[in-house]
């Protein structure tokens, strides 16, 4: 109990050992910004922020304040506005000249922020050596007429993909929870020109030697079906190892690894896995490794062989679109069943 008495003693009288040591106007100015109101005017807000100004920033960080940085910050810039200031230097003939001149020469150039973006707001444009914000180069380069890289330096990321369709293949992993309380890690592939999708395997442990050898079940398939492989597109997954990506290099093939967290790069294969989990997994209680790949097949049976594609003009991957019906009164449809029931087939009777 006397230990914890001298300790309280010691640890009130040391912040007033150090008040003893500061300026007065130091105190002044803490006392005022802490007996601030909750509803603040704009004149208080600009007080605070003079007063903000004239503490020592490792006393201001310490101070349990009613404002956050942000709303002192805007206050500062506030009242320096209303003064006449001007918190950023206007951009001069000169640096649009040298902007317009870094515009066209570079490949890129800032896109537009959002009004709220305050971190982006005062972005060095390198190279210049003069501080201005990206939404000014945005409209220095938009009245100049040039227009952002991706139009000027070849085609983007989606006219590649179309461009290149015929020679692509995206691969991916996904997981599968079991009744047996495992997980499985299932191995796809898509052909981006004819939506064929091939379930690779699915196994526990996806080592190395694992998949190489799926890699190479996957090039025999494809040599004896007829199809030149220009570009493997995949993911940064630890599994897609330099070892992986030898196997397709050794057949002519370029492995082109997707930006990270960006799907959207590999957009046809993580659709194709989503359509799987809402389809079949989400609804479908499955006991081990072995049904696992019982219904991974009858799934990608029927996506291969009856689901449409809206970029094959609503055909299937396998199967070609049916002639016209000509008389909608005397035609009938039969529904077949698949993997138990949750998925359904639809085709015309003859």
């Amino acid at each position: 109990m006397g230990l914890k008495l001298i300790f309280l003693v010691v640890s009130r009288a040391m912040p007033v050992l150090g008040l003893s040591r500061r300026e007065s106007w130091w105190k002044d100015a803490e006392i005022l910004m802490l007996m601030a109101h909750a509803r603040l005017t704009w004149p208080d807000r600009a007080w605070l922020a003079l007063l903000a100004g004239t503490l020592p920033v490792e006393r201001l960080a310490g101070m349990r304040l009613i404002l956050t940085p942000g709303t002192t910050c805007a206050g500062i810039a506030t009242s320096s506005a209303a003064a006449g200031l001007v918190c950023r230097a206007r951009a001069g003939p000169a640096a649009r000249r040298r902007a317009v001149m870094s515009g066209q020469r570079c490949c890129g150039w800032p896109g537009r922020t959002s009004p709220g973006d305050t971190a982006a707001s005062t972005a060095s444009w390198s190279g210049l050596g003069i501080s201005l914000a990206p939404s000014t180069v945005w409209r220095i380069l938009k009245s100049a007429g040039i227009d952002p890289a991706p139009s000027r330096n070849g085609p983007g990321w989606a006219e590649f993909l179309r461009s290149q369709a015929q020679g692509i293949l995206a691969l991916d992993f996904f997981t599968a929870d079991l009744l047996n309380g495992t997980k499985v890690y299932v191995l796809a592939v898509i052909e981006h020109g004819t939506r064929r999708i091939r379930v690779l395997g699915a196994t526990e442990n996806p080592v190395q030697s694992w998949i190489m050898q799926q890699a190479r079940n996957l090039l025999m398939d494809l040599e004896d079906a007829g199809m030149s492989v220009k570009f493997v597109l995949h993911d940064r997954d630890a599994s897609f190892t330099a070892a992986f990506d030898a196997v397709f290099q050794a057949a002519g093939a370029r492995v082109i690894r997707s930006a990270i967290q960006a799907p959207r790069m590999n957009s046809i294969m993580e659709r194709w896995i989503g359509s799987c989990r809402r389809e079949l997994l989400d609804q479908t209680l499955i006991w081990n490794q072995r049904h696992l790949m019982t219904v991974l097949r009858e799934y990608e049976d029927f996506c291969n062989t009856h689901r449409p594609h809206r970029a094959l003009n609503q055909a299937a991957p396998l199967r070609p679109l049916p002639e016209g019906v000509t008389n909608l009164d005397h035609f009938r449809v039969r529904r077949r069943n698949r993997a138990g029931g949750v998925i359904h087939e639809y085709r015309l009777v003859a």
